[in-house]
């Protein structure tokens, strides 16, 4: 019986950092740079919820003069990242 419950708190300690991974990340915690992501969702004409390639799920928030009227889920996306904030994008 207290193998068993050993065994369960040890996989119990090593589920706890998959699951935090699971999560949505902060924009503004991804370096700035030019990255390729996948749209999942488009909130609104400023925000759109992408998948980037390292597998990292993400909000994006366009800058006043950009925005993503012309974006659609399952669109994939070459943007600029700047302080969280996506200034330009190109689709593909």
């Amino acid at each position: 019986m207290k193998k068993l419950a050993a065994v369960s708190l040890l996989a119990a300690l090593f589920a706890a950092p998959v699951a935090a991974l699971a999560g949505q990340v902060d924009a503004s915690m991804i370096p700035d740079g030019t990255y390729t992501v996948k749209v999942e969702t488009v909130k609104d004409p400023s925000h759109i919820v992408v998948m980037m390639q390292n597998g990292v799920e993400t909000t994006l928030a366009a800058k006043n003069t950009t925005n993503f009227l012309t974006v659609k889920a399952n669109d994939t996306l070459k943007i600029s990242l700047i302080k969280g904030i996506v200034p330009v994008f190109q689709v593909q």
